[in-house]
């Protein structure tokens, strides 16, 4: 091969060629994770990082001398704006005085945000519930500072775009503050992107640190001639830019909380480095707010336990746009991609997170064509989306050697998902219980896509998910985590289309009259004016 295109957080993507090699940036990793680095080393004649932009390249020197290693002629890296950075002796050189001065700097960043962090909580301890008041008719500022980009499909896409696209029907158009575009997003609304600077990538969370000051300059730039309502921030870890903004503003302050950081990192990930002041920033968060959003009560019985006020606290599940998923969306472009015809098609759409239960769906599907051969030339599972359970899935279909039975898509844009979702017969929610015992507190957005399609669903009976669907009334119910009870759940919906229909009908009639963006939106306003007068 001559050339290597590795892609990190990129939304276009190459076209393929015979010269080209292809691959992510966690392949990449594995590679190295499992020695087979070594097979690729001096392998190509060009090498590149293919990324969203150049300042934001996670551990930038380290990555500059593999690149460097992996070809024997030219290697850059390339970004989505069209710059191209060539390695080359003096730019390694400049990365890795860049690595020294920001291992110096260490101390003083994590210092200066210890003590940002703690004389803000204590000026939000005690603070009187209607110390802000909102006022309806002014600017409310919607702030997205996640540092993760390309995303352009899951429920914090579909999240983000519902709610802003249904502030307006309550409150004065919405300014949008985000790191990164985010589709489905209606146009009109006023967005301006402010990215991080090119400070700490080599170090890990510390990035997420520096960006409160980054975020917090900029966005006073951009705000300074408006009047504000409020301020509303879907929480990022480490950062408190919603506080900092709406204590200069002096006006309300919601946060969308969707679980604790920590907690995530400890039972899905690896604990973080600095998590004693990533749980200050937390717990100033928390504080701090006016109100509190969450999507379930196992997330509301946790805060109130770390002491945080019931009062503020709103339960609001998630919802869906039922303009945009409905019944007889046009599914006819992926009937024929897919080649879906004929067949009676199990559907699962997400990102495979660990959550989700996918490669529990795969065991059960394995089981049912085992047990059950005659459905083998009648069925199929139609995989919608990846990651990172994603070769547990693979590994449980060879098990049973049924791989050719099963439709991948890969990651879909979000805007497309409706037509995706339109050539299913039946649609899997499969989620597991949470590993540490304790209660499920997700609120998955495609169960509420899955009712407004008006299709029959399977769903594991966990905590909200069985209290928004009823077993025989809007869906087959089955036990978490277990796969023989999801086997017979989608043998039953497979055998009985009339069944699907009417389960499907009233699930869709339940998430208009319940579950829609509009309507999650108008609770949050509604308690903040609880919260805050107007």
């Amino acid at each position: 091969m001559q050339k290597i295109t590795i892609l990190k957080d990129a939304i276009q993507k190459p076209e393929v060629s015979d010269n080209t090699t292809i691959i992510t940036f966690d392949k990449l990793k594995s590679w190295i994770k499992q020695g087979k680095i070594v097979k690729h080393l001096f392998g190509y004649q060009e090498a590149e990082i293919l990324t969203y932009h150049l300042a934001i390249i996670p551990k930038p020197f380290q990555t500059a001398v593999l690149l460097k290693l992996l070809s024997r002629n030219t290697c850059h890296f390339r970004d989505e704006q069209g710059f191209l950075c060539a390695i080359t002796i003096r730019f390694l050189s400049q990365l890795f005085w860049q690595l020294i001065k920001d291992y110096r700097r260490k101390p003083k960043l994590i210092q200066k945000v210890h003590c940002e962090v703690e004389d803000l909580i204590k000026q939000s301890t005690g603070k009187p519930q209607s110390s802000h008041r909102i006022d309806v008719l002014a600017t409310p500022v919607y702030l997205r500072t996640d540092l993760w980009f390309g995303v352009r499909s899951g429920g914090s896409v579909g999240h983000i775009a519902g709610v802003l696209n249904n502030v307006d029907e309550f409150a004065d158009k919405p300014v949008f503050l985000t790191t990164d575009t985010i589709p489905t997003v209606r146009t009109g609304i006023e967005t301006h992107v402010i990215l991080p600077d090119n400070s700490y990538w080599n170090f890990k969370e510390l990035p997420s640190f520096q960006f409160n000051e980054v975020f917090g300059q900029n966005a006073r730039k951009l705000l300074n001639n408006k009047k504000l309502s409020f301020i509303y921030q879907r929480y990022s870890i480490n950062n408190y830019s919603g506080v900092k903004l709406s204590t200069y503003y002096r006006v309300p302050f919601v946060l969308e909380y969707n679980g604790s950081e920590i907690w995530i990192n400890r039972n899905w990930g690896k604990p973080l480095k600095y998590e004693f002041l990533s749980e200050r920033i937390e717990i100033l968060n928390l504080r701090a707010a006016d109100v509190v959003v969450v999507v379930s009560q196992p997330m509301k019985d946790e805060l109130v336990a770390r002491g945080i006020g019931a009062d503020k606290i709103l339960v609001n599940p998630n919802g869906v746009d039922p303009n945009k998923y409905f019944p007889n969306a046009d599914g006819s472009k992926i009937l024929k991609q897919y080649n879906l015809n004929r067949k009676t098609t199990v559907g699962f759409i997400g990102t495979f997170g660990r959550w989700h239960g996918a490669e529990v769906l795969a065991e059960a599907f394995g089981r049912l064509l085992h047990e059950f051969p005659e459905y083998t030339d009648q069925v199929q599972l139609f995989m919608i989306g990846g990651g990172e359970t994603m070769p547990q899935v693979k590994k449980n279909l060879q098990k049973y050697n049924i791989t050719d039975a099963c439709v991948f898509t890969g990651l879909v844009p979000q805007e497309e998902g409706p037509g995706y979702l339109a050539v299913c017969d039946i649609l899997v929610s499969p989620h597991v219980p949470n590993p540490d015992g304790t209660p499920f507190f997700g609120s998955p957005t495609k169960l509420f896509e899955y009712m407004a399609m008006g299709k029959g669903i399977v769903a594991s009976d966990l905590d909200q998910i069985g209290e928004v669907l009823k077993h025989g009334q809007t869906a087959w119910m089955v036990k978490p985590g277990d796969p023989e009870s999801l086997m017979y759940g989608l043998k039953s919906m497979i055998d009985d289309n009339e069944l699907r229909q009417r389960l499907g009908n009233a699930a869709r009639q339940e998430v208009i009259a319940k579950y829609t963006w509009k309507e999650h939106t108008r609770k949050i306003i509604e308690k903040l004016k609880e919260r805050c007068g107007h």
